[in-house]
């Protein structure tokens, strides 16, 4: 019987690093955003400027993901309604509650809408056997744990480019941990779910 996993083309999560099925390696990368819009024209302009320089000098492919989602505070009103009712003095309980009708009405009145910024690095076997001195005719029939490794110490090489670049346009990044890219890959599968705050129980074999 065909499951819902063996439709996805990742197979495991480990030491930061998604597993494809065809034992390619993805490190993501999550992006501080910067307030473009409220910079001056030259500011603007070196932005520019930075980030052409970031791309042109990469010398592997990378893939930049914009992910919009509707702002969720469930779990914040939930805490507010919550410090409201243990609250013994009856004026702060009343700003507590002010407060939270208040927030819940701004939330009523339109969708609010975050922004996520991703920038995905892969790495392959086939560029480890190069390095590795293999040679191209030969083929790696499974990610061993010494390739494994040495694909890994290469992926990070190349995110610590990545993040020193996008530092230099005014932009902090940082890799997603075990738990961050599982959460991560689920969202983008159950985006609705996501939005809600809804997070299920991660099984510990697809993580490492």
């Amino acid at each position: 019987m065909t499951s819902t996993q063996d439709f996805l083309e990742f197979d495991q999560i480990k030491e930061g690093i998604i597993i494809l099925k065809n034992k390619g390696l993805r490190a993501v990368l999550m992006v501080s955003p910067s307030n473009f819009a409220l910079k001056s024209t030259d500011e603007q302009n070196a932005i520019l400027y930075q980030f052409q320089n970031f791309l042109n000098s990469l010398d592997f492919s990378c893939q930049i993901l914009v992910q919009s989602r509707r702002l969720n505070i469930t779990g914040y009103l939930e805490k507010l309604e919550e410090i409201e009712k243990k609250e013994k003095d009856d004026l702060l309980q009343l700003q507590i509650s002010e407060y939270r009708k208040f927030i819940d009405q701004i939330m009523k009145g339109g969708t609010i809408m975050q922004k996520m910024f991703y920038v995905i690095i892969p790495f392959s076997i086939m560029e480890a056997q190069t390095m590795g001195g293999t040679g191209k005719g030969i083929k790696i029939p499974v990610l061993s744990e010494e390739v494994f490794q040495r694909c890994k110490a290469q992926l990070y090489q190349r995110m610590e480019f990545a993040i020193l670049g996008l530092r230099s346009c005014g932009l902090e990044a940082v890799p997603l941990n075990n738990l961050e890219l599982t959460e991560f890959l689920w969202s983008l599968h159950h985006p609705i779910e996501a939005e809600r705050g809804y997070y299920p129980e991660i099984p510990g074999e697809l993580i490492e």
